[in-house]
């Protein structure tokens, strides 16, 4: 929002000189206000740098394991189920049919195959924060990355929120979180450009229109004093107020949003993940998300998060993942070579993973149950060492047998794929205490 009116050179038409050239931070997640200066250095360093950012992708329901990224060729059939295992680019790495496109592509990925500590809930709490539902629970709970990187380090772009949650409201309410602000509040909460966050599009209530308003009221109370304007201090004042007004009026966050304005071709390679199927009370397959991601990650976001598709397979798990698995195949591929043509893979760090895994053995309507004892995920980008299976299950799935890996060493591994220290960052809890980002250690392998 605009702020025009303050403390200080109070006139007698009641407004001040200093808060005619301040502007407010919009709904962003920011919890200051920048003054014109800090509006106008920003803008200097739009294009100048690039910066860290990581698109966390949810599997929400609990994707199966063991027909994705390990198939359990040695297990019995109502263990092993349909699919079978298909070579990568990488040598001696395999893993499940239904990703032909990752595994051509497998030297671009990291493929995490026991992941645990699942505590079992059908949500994505572990999956945005690196810990369980408890943590800090007194006091709010414990932020999301998306959150902790709003307050820490701000907005890349001012007119372009730090953290953006694209996962659209879903039946089952946890499906759709994109990340809470824990006991960080309100300010640090993900801008969601569909539902109540379409207000947010428009600064906040405030249209063009209102903004040229505004500026008539700036010029002419700069016309009223023109002879404090004389003053070498406040010139250039008008033309500074201008741009900023440019700035906060860019349609960069709009354009961001607006997949249409990619080339035919770039929309194609992503898919649009249509028709959507067994989506239920769950996400929907939608391919468009992931390549608005990227358009928000390069206009300046640091995390964008989006929940895709419904893994919950207690029935149908084999169609489910033919239907779902090509989707994603298509869409995290693309996504991957998006970023690398455009020399972004190795800033932004891309993570694909869900609430828990599924049983080892198929029910009786060919569908597998949840399963908290052992999960995966799929990663990429952030300068890690990808090209790489991490970790094993034992012949049925049944639990980590190598390398078992938990959501707090991920979540040190994407904040230090991201220039972030975890052993050494800390942010003041609600009491004032240093707290680390997240109990946990960076995966060697991949660092």
């Amino acid at each position: 929002m605009l702020s025009i009116y303050g403390r200080s050179h109070t006139l007698c038409d009641g407004i001040s000189r200093r808060s005619a050239l301040k502007i407010g931070a919009f709904a962003f997640g920011a919890a200051t206000q920048f003054t014109l200066a800090d509006v106008l250095r920003a803008e200097q360093s739009q294009g100048k740098t690039s910066h860290k950012a990581v698109i966390n992708i949810f599997l929400g329901g609990g994707p199966p394991h063991q027909d994705m990224w390990e198939i359990k060729t040695e297990a019995p059939a109502d263990v092993k189920g349909e699919f079978k295992p298909i070579s990568t680019k990488v040598p001696g790495l395999q893993i499940g049919e239904c990703f032909p496109k990752i595994a051509s592509m497998a030297d671009k990925f990291a493929f995490l195959r026991s992941v645990v500590g699942a505590k079992g809930g059908h949500d994505g709490i572990q999956c945005t924060t690196g810990r369980d539902d408890q943590a800090f629970r007194a006091v709010g709970g414990w932020p999301s990355m998306g959150a902790l990187l709003s307050k820490m380090y701000g907005p890349v772009d001012l007119s372009v929120p730090p953290f953006v949650g694209l996962a659209a409201k879903t039946q089952h309410g946890p499906w759709g979180d994109s990340g809470k602000p824990g006991f960080l509040g309100a300010p640090f909460t993900a801008f969601k450009p569909e539902g109540d966050g379409m207000s947010d599009m428009k600064l906040n209530g405030v249209n063009k229109g209102q903004l040229g308003d505004r500026k008539t009221l700036l010029t002419s109370f700069d016309r009223l004093r023109r002879e404090i304007d004389a003053n070498p201090a406040f010139r250039g004042a008008d033309s500074a107020t201008e741009k900023a007004l440019d700035v906060l009026t860019s349609s960069r966050l709009i354009e961001a949003l607006d997949v249409s304005k990619e080339p035919e071709k770039v929309r194609a390679r992503y898919g649009d993940g249509k028709p959507y199927q067994f989506q239920y009370d769950g996400a929907p397959t939608c391919n468009d998300q992931l390549l608005m991601a990227r358009r928000l990650v390069e206009a300046g976001a640091r995390c964008v998060t989006l929940s895709y598709g419904r893994w919950d397979s207690h029935g149908k798990n084999f169609d489910l993942v033919r239907d779902h698995g090509a989707k994603l195949d298509q869409g995290v591929t693309a996504l991957v070579e998006d970023l690398d043509a455009r020399g972004m893979l190795q800033d932004v760090t891309v993570i694909a993973w869900g609430e828990f895994g599924r049983t080892p053995r198929i029910n009786k309507d060919a569908g597998r149950d949840h399963w908290p004892q052992v999960s995966c995920a799929l990663l990429a980008g952030g300068n890690l060492k990808t090209g790489q299976a991490i970790g094993s299950t034992n012949r049925l799935g049944e639990h980590a047998a190598t390398r078992p890996v938990t959501f707090g060493d991920i979540f040190a591994t994407l904040w230090q794929s991201m220039g972030i220290n975890p052993e050494t960052t800390t942010i003041d809890d609600p009491s004032g205490r240093p707290t680390h980002l997240v109990e946990g250690h960076a995966i060697r392998e991949l660092v």
